[in-house]
């Protein structure tokens, strides 16, 4: 077993190289409701250890407002039924060139420090025959982004799920985000920002990717 310092020099390096959330085998056997009531008790002994006196009219709901936003909000993410249905049609105008959704907004957590991750993702795929609605793009990276987790593994997420919906690899996700746990704490840098890429199929080809990272680059006017 690691030590405290070893678990913190990973934290601080944010290694993160597999795709998959790591979830115990029971993690869906207490209900939402259940997970509020311990959730909520937890959260008052932290406060309460912390000597803030959680009769104050400002803070006695606390305990519950966080453990409601941790199951319902922030790590709804985690729950499989919540996962968008992406739904697919038949690509009957025959567009061949890739699509880019550009700057979705991501709102997520950090594992390492439960600090926030905020920033834009980029999202593009060449279609093989069928095609997902635009929205569903957008939804796909707020449910892997509402679960505590690392850059990396988020925009390799985002573009499996993605592959397996539109049967292609031809997919392609960029990310870039401010972490709190860097601009808030420790070395506090509040100008740096993180930027993560993930290329399948056709992605992988450098005129494929300067393309997608042009697309990005054009302002949008209305």
């Amino acid at each position: 077993m690691m030590n405290y310092e070893e678990i913190d020099d990973i934290g601080d390096n944010h290694i993160g190289d597999v795709t998959k959330t790591p979830m115990r085998a029971d993690a869906f056997e207490l209900s939402d409701a259940e997970k509020i009531e311990k959730i909520q008790a937890n959260v008052k002994e932290i406060m309460e250890t912390l000597g803030l006196d959680l009769t104050d009219d400002s803070l006695q709901g606390t305990p519950r407002r966080v453990a409601k936003a941790y199951v319902k909000e922030l790590f709804g993410g985690l729950n499989p039924e919540n996962r968008p249905k992406l739904s697919t049609f038949n690509n009957s105008y025959q567009y061949g060139e890739m699509l880019v959704e550009k700057n979705i907004v991501v709102y997520s957590t950090c594992e390492h420090h439960l600090l926030p991750i905020i920033g834009r993702a980029h999202v593009a795929y060449i279609s093989k025959g069928t095609v997902v609605g635009l929205s569903k793009m957008n939804r796909i990276v707020d449910h892997y982004a509402k679960r505590p987790q690392v850059q990396e593994r988020l925009t390799r997420q985002i573009v499996k799920a993605l592959q397996e919906a539109l049967g292609t690899d031809d997919v392609a996700c960029i990310i870039d985000a401010k972490h709190l746990c860097v601009n808030s704490r420790g070395v506090k840098d509040i100008e740096s920002s993180t930027v993560t890429a993930e290329f399948g199929g056709a992605f992988k080809n450098v005129d494929k990717q300067k393309e997608f990272r042009d697309y990005i680059k054009l302002e949008t006017k209305f």
